[in-house]
């Protein structure tokens, strides 16, 4: 929750002091804006700290309550923390179950909507609680030694089912090698790091410890948890129990070359007393996201193939049990379907994207699609990514978070066709300021004449006779799409005068199959530079852009992204390089995602296909770069490992250009994911461009 005394300490030296505390690094000194006062009329830095958020709601099976999740900044440890809190549907009151200094997260509710289970450190430690909500009581039921996920139901409300990490065997090599046994009290070096899998790492988590997923069961009324899979393979994601509550069914990918096959996996059916494990599909792919029907005879599931392309659309199938028989729902549907819920036998609750928006919508079994809402979003807080989710319950009330441009996402219900936001977080924050507003704009790409769909965001006060600088900024994935949503860092551009353009270029996903492998074999190249390069060019037929003061920016792919395109341009006044790949014949055996990326995203290996890995490489460019720029990566990135920015960096030196180096102490590819870590990579950009932006007209 808000802190508004807490606020008033963010003074004009924050930044400032966040520096010298060691949370940046930096080379070649930037000069940074102080801040504004709290109380300023529009969206300043410290207003980061005070945005709050809802996720994970969740509708009890009766309708009558929703559960979210709470996301809210604490100013005085940098930190998001998680509470529980309780609405009543009908009348739109609003009670909190949790929120002190803990962190809760994960509500799920009982069959008969009378319990609540989550998941808390409230005792020092992740563990599973259960909370009576009649009794208001609430109990503790895991001792657990790590962090457990995946928490579902019995439907007889007797059983709770979870996902856990469990030691696997070390490294072969360790243990062979000879032990020396340490003097008592001798202060030695830190034991080697030895890694012999293939997957060895990930972002977020370093170096991964020998340890892999495996399935338990927990009965509701406390006890000790019974380990149910056993081996090296990471078993269920997505748990759901049979409607008898007899066993699990879950996905899980367990050939003996799992590490290799990044889109494979089958359903299995475990049985919880015999411990039989039961494959219910081997098809070529991914089967994922199992879901009884009413009457338990079908099982609903997503498959995605398993084709080396670097994307495709995720396809609703139905299992029919009495005969094995998997029938195609929706076949020719060119959208990517998530989340299916059944609402009565013959038909689905889905959630899928399209053309910038996250929409629900109901599906028959004959494959008809109603849209029931296009707002669900505002989950994604520093960009205006696609985010957001739902629930639904037993008489067909959904519950889900609600989006828009102006405000990060509340809790609405839908019912009988009609939305109803139930809560308005950040109103006190946000109501009485200026917020830069959101506008779309379609155009063709000067490549191949490719419609492009765009936004564009006016600074507060915007007057479209005068002049403002243009910020392109670049989205990610590539195949992820922005859409018209809350973003604090675009937020941030547009207070300080830069109209702010986005788009999704070829290869951005909620377009279908077609328009996303458009970029297959070309990340990145001309062709989505020129989507972007045509959209610079719409928006200064507009008449307000000065076309002398345009910038360039953009994270992860859309480093990549800003990288190349400066070398393919000098039009842009500054570019911001965040968290980039550069070279790809060095990063594609570095970063986390080797097992993926060389398949899916290029031909093959780099030794067999070195031009192809250089041509999309921004480095093979870089001879031609006189753009000033600044690079901003988190020193524990594994994704787009800094060493691929510290090569941007020294090359540009070589050259001369003008260029700063930020790193991140400790920072994984995630850099906003702390509130001061999202405020220092907006007001390092915005300095950057000040140092280069000249006087409009």
């Amino acid at each position: 929750m808000k802190h508004p005394l807490l606020l008033s300490l963010l003074s004009s030296t924050l930044l400032a002091s966040a520096m010298l505390a060691g949370n940046f690094v930096y080379a070649n000194p930037v000069a940074v804006k102080s801040t504004a006062p709290a109380s300023s009329q529009y969206f300043e830095a410290e207003d980061i700290f005070a945005l709050e958020y809802a996720n994970d709601v969740q509708i009890s099976p009766d309708g009558s309550n929703i559960v979210y999740v709470r996301h809210s900044n604490d100013i005085m440890t940098d930190s998001t923390r998680t509470s529980l809190w309780l609405l009543n549907v009908k009348t739109g009151q609003q009670l909190p179950l949790f929120a002190d200094t803990f962190n809760y997260g994960q509500p799920r509710w009982s069959a008969d909507s009378q319990q609540l289970a989550f998941i808390s450190d409230m005792s020092g430690s992740s563990q599973i609680h259960l909370h009576y909500l009649t009794e208001n009581k609430t109990a503790q039921l895991s001792s657990l030694r790590q962090s457990p996920s995946n928490l579902t139901w019995a439907p007889n409300s007797q059983h709770l089912a979870f996902t856990m990490n469990v030691d696997a065997r070390e490294a072969d090599v360790k243990q062979r090698v000879k032990k020396v046994k340490k003097p008592v009290g001798a202060k030695w070096s830190e034991p080697a790091i030895v890694l012999d899998r293939a997957r060895y790492q990930a972002d977020g988590q370093g170096f991964l410890k020998p340890q892999f997923r495996q399935v338990f069961v927990l009965p509701a009324s406390g006890g000790s948890p019974r380990q149910l899979t056993q081996g090296e393979f990471h078993y269920g994601s997505d748990l759901r129990f049979t409607p008898d509550s007899k066993a699990l069914v879950f996905s899980a990918n367990l050939d003996p070359d799992w590490e290799f096959q990044p889109r494979d996996s089958n359903l299995y059916r475990l049985d919880l007393a015999s411990s039989e494990l039961l494959a219910l599909t081997s098809m070529a792919g991914d089967e994922s996201a199992p879901v009884f029907s009413p009457d338990g005879k079908q099982l609903a599931f997503l498959w995605q193939s398993n084709a080396l392309v670097p994307y495709s659309n995720s396809k609703l199938k139905v299992l029919t049990l009495n005969n094995n028989n998997i029938s195609d729902i929706a076949a020719d549907f060119d959208r990517s379907i998530d989340n299916p819920n059944w609402l009565t036998n013959a038909s689905f609750v889905v959630q899928y994207d399209d053309r910038g928006q996250r929409k629900l919508a109901t599906l028959t079994t004959k494959g008809k699609l109603t849209d029931l809402t296009a707002s669900v979003g505002g989950v994604s807080q520093p960009q205006p990514y696609l985010s957001g989710q739902y629930s639904v319950s037993a008489n067909g009330t959904i519950a889900y978070t609600y989006g828009t441009s102006q405000r990060p996402s509340d809790v609405a219900v839908l019912q009988k066709g009609k939305s109803t936001v139930l809560t308005a977080l950040n109103e006190d924050l946000l109501a009485h300021k200026k917020l830069a507003q959101v506008h779309e704009i379609i155009y063709k790409s000067s490549f191949d004449g490719e419609e492009i769909q765009g936004w564009y965001m006016t600074p507060p006060n915007f007057d479209p006779a005068k002049k403002y600088p243009l910020l392109l900024e670049i989205h990610g994935g590539p195949h992820l799409a922005y859409g018209a949503q809350w973003s604090a860092e675009m937020q941030r551009y547009a207070k300080e005068g830069y109209v702010v353009f986005y788009d999704n270029h070829r290869g951005s996903s909620s377009y279908g199959e077609r328009f996303a492998l458009l970029l297959q074999n070309k990340y990145s190249s001309p062709e989505d530079y020129a989507d972007h390069d045509s959209g610079v060019n719409a928006m200064l037929a507009l008449g307000f852009i000065d076309e002398n003061n345009l910038f360039i920016a953009g994270g992860s792919a859309g480093g990549i992204a800003a990288a190349y395109a400066i070398g393919l341009t000098n039009r842009y006044k500054a570019a911001a390089v965040v968290k980039p790949i550069i070279n790809w014949l060095s990063k594609v055996l570095t970063g986390d995602s080797y097992l993926y990326q060389t398949f899916y995203q290029f031909p093959g290996v780099p030794w067999e296909n070195v031009e192809h890995y250089w041509q999309r490489s921004p480095l093979s460019l870089v001879g031609n770069v006189k753009t000033p720029t600044i690079l901003i990566t988190g020193e524990q990135d594994r994704r787009t490992p800094i060493s691929e920015s510290e090569q941007f960096y020294q090359a540009l030196q070589i050259l001369r250009v003008d260029t700063a180096l930020v790193r991140i102490p400790g920072s994984p590819h995630g850099i906003s994911n702390k509130p001061s870590r999202m405020i220092e990579k907006v007001e390092y950009m915005l300095a950057w461009f000040e140092k280069y932006r000249t006087p409009s007209n």
